[in-house]
């Protein structure tokens, strides 16, 4: 199998490409033009969660919506909109009659287009494709999103000094159209069936139902929820962490997190050899298991890069039990309903994100930060456990 010569997979990875070069330039530049206008932190702070709150807000309706129409259409029409959004901020921006209020409200608005379009995107690959092909092609997306995602900044940084704000929107509008361009050669699927006509809301509850229902896509998800949690915990403090108490500087900083995402494109190519060694749960329960002894490790690094080798670590066994998690949900979902469980998952696993960062905030505040490393130590290995306890290992 040599998914290079595929038509629809060629298509989808270098729209991944542009897409995550795209998303990494405006996310770049958009809180930065906040701050420009407003000299706050706070209003570059609501900037980041007005790009979250689309996926938990939204998720389930955007999931309910890509079941009921067209996957083709769906990404053809959001893709033009979300082109459409990004020309008028551009033009705004030239304007120079920029305020914060439009950068929020097309923000969210771009945001939002752009979550539905990705599931959109999520739910057609298994129409496209055979089942047997999700983790490969999981993996390769991974690979290109993580590397790109490395480079991204520092190509967005290189060009933001030499050319304006509104000249680096219109590289991100054109990216956009570029993609546009592109998705209009994928091969036109069919329409999800629908057994009965019902409303939104019980469209999006059967695909709670669903979601509940299927064990095997379950256990995993409520595993990636306690995840969140414990990472959450510390990225709310280790910038602090770094920077206050263990005195290293701003480019050490980025150092550390240049180190840290190396280990996502390590376990992008690793997942391959794992998988013709054990099966996929093995391997998931086992990740979870350095996942918990790296988090140890973290209470006794004192360095910049001590720490950049262990979220290196991290990066890398998240990546594989990412591409695991992509790979089930879309192989044991009905194509029907993947839409909606793709919704109602992602918005699940991501509620705890707000509230590991809240505590961990508040323990910062309170406590010495190194403490923390061992309670989130604690929830993975109490991941890792119950998996064991439930058999995962001999269900994928």
């Amino acid at each position: 199998m040599n998914l290079y010569r595929n038509k629809n997979f060629t298509i989808l990875y270098s729209i991944t490409i542009l897409s995550t070069f795209g998303s990494t330039i405006y996310t770049f530049i958009l809180p930065l033009l906040i701050y420009d206008l407003s000299q706050s932190a706070l209003a570059m702070s609501t900037m980041r969660i007005v790009d979250f709150l689309p996926n938990v807000l939204l998720g389930m309706l955007a999931g309910a919506i890509v079941d009921r129409v067209n996957r083709n259409m769906m990404i053809t029409y959001g893709g033009f909109l979300k082109v459409l959004l990004s020309a008028f901020l551009t033009f705004v921006i030239y304007l120079n009659a920029v305020e914060p209020w439009h950068l929020y409200l097309l923000g969210f608005l771009i945001s939002t287009v752009s979550y539905t379009v990705g599931n959109a995107t999520h739910a057609i690959i298994p129409q496209l494709f055979y089942k047997k092909w999700m983790t490969d092609i999981q993996a390769k997306f991974s690979f290109v999103n993580t590397f790109v995602s490395i480079i991204g900044p520092s190509l967005a940084g290189a060009l933001l000094l030499i050319i304006a704000y509104d000249h680096l929107m219109i590289v991100y509008t054109v990216s956009l159209l570029t993609i546009w361009i592109i998705s209009l050669f994928i091969d036109q699927t069919t329409t999800p069936e629908r057994l009965k006509k019902q409303s939104l809301l019980e469209d999006m509850k059967e695909g709670i139902q669903e979601l509940f229902g299927n064990k095997l896509l379950l256990t995993p998800t409520l595993s990636i929820l306690l995840v969140n949690l414990a990472t959450s915990l510390i990225i709310g403090v280790l910038m602090f962490y770094v920077v206050d108490i263990l005195g290293e500087t701003k480019e050490q900083l980025g150092l550390m997190y240049s180190i840290a995402a190396l280990g996502g494109l390590v376990g992008a190519r690793l997942i391959k050899p794992l998988r013709k060694r054990w099966t996929r749960g093995s391997i998931y329960i086992g990740l979870h298991a350095i996942d918990a002894f790296v988090l140890v490790f973290f209470f006794f690094a004192t360095t910049w890069w001590q720490l950049g080798i262990l979220l290196a670590f991290r990066s890398c066994t998240t990546v594989i039990t990412n591409i695991i998690y992509l790979a089930i949900r879309q192989e044991s979902t009905p194509n029907h309903l993947l839409g909606r469980v793709a919704g109602t998952s992602s918005m699940f696993m991501k509620l705890a994100l707000p509230i590991g960062l809240f505590f961990g905030g508040i323990w910062a505040e309170t406590f010495p930060i190194p403490y923390i490393f061992i309670i989130s130590a604690s929830i993975v290995l109490s991941i890792c456990i119950l998996l064991r306890k439930n058999n995962f290992q001999k269900l994928v």
